[in-house]
């Protein structure tokens, strides 16, 4: 989830005169899900209410429909969301073009899309006191960040 307030993290004041940091005192955010293609650089995101099995169902769907050909792999944290029953028969019914493959516990060091999102949480949202309508951003500056990260991507894996 992507909170529109700032989290306090390093930040300099002067001794004995506590720094005030002005908040809204509402706790919303922006719960995105999204995949981050590495071969082509592609980014795809969506913005929910919440996150449950059938938002991630749907999201499924919308993956295979964004990648009409080819086999993809998903690479997925551990969430209860990702192993629910409800999307086992679609699973099922997608093998040969959908693997789910997941991560060892506490490792998000691994997945690219988390970079993506730690990125946004510290360096847009906790150094921009956002306002209301701030999604345009986040997106606007997914594409920058998007550039930046695969312009000089490798070409092949040793």
């Amino acid at each position: 989830m992507i909170r529109d307030y700032q989290a306090i993290q390093k930040n300099w004041f002067i001794k004995g005169q506590q720094r005030k940091i002005p908040t809204y005192g509402k706790h919303a955010g922006v719960k995105l899900m999204g995949i981050l293609n590495y071969e082509s650089g592609h980014i795809y995101c969506e913005e929910h209410d919440k996150y449950d099995a059938k938002v991630f169902l749907e999201f499924l769907k919308n993956t295979l429909a964004q990648y009409e050909t080819g086999n993809i792999v998903m690479i997925l944290d551990n969430a209860k969301i990702h192993h629910a029953k409800l999307i086992q028969p679609f699973l099922e019914e997608n093998k040969n073009r959908l693997t789910l493959m997941f991560l060892p516990p506490y490792s998000p060091n691994l997945n690219l899309i988390e970079g993506l999102w730690g990125w946004l949480k510290s360096n847009v949202v906790n150094n921009v006191f956002c306002k209301q309508n701030y999604l345009l951003f986040f997106y606007f500056i997914v594409i920058i960040f998007y550039y930046f990260l695969f312009k000089n991507k490798p070409n092949s894996f040793n």
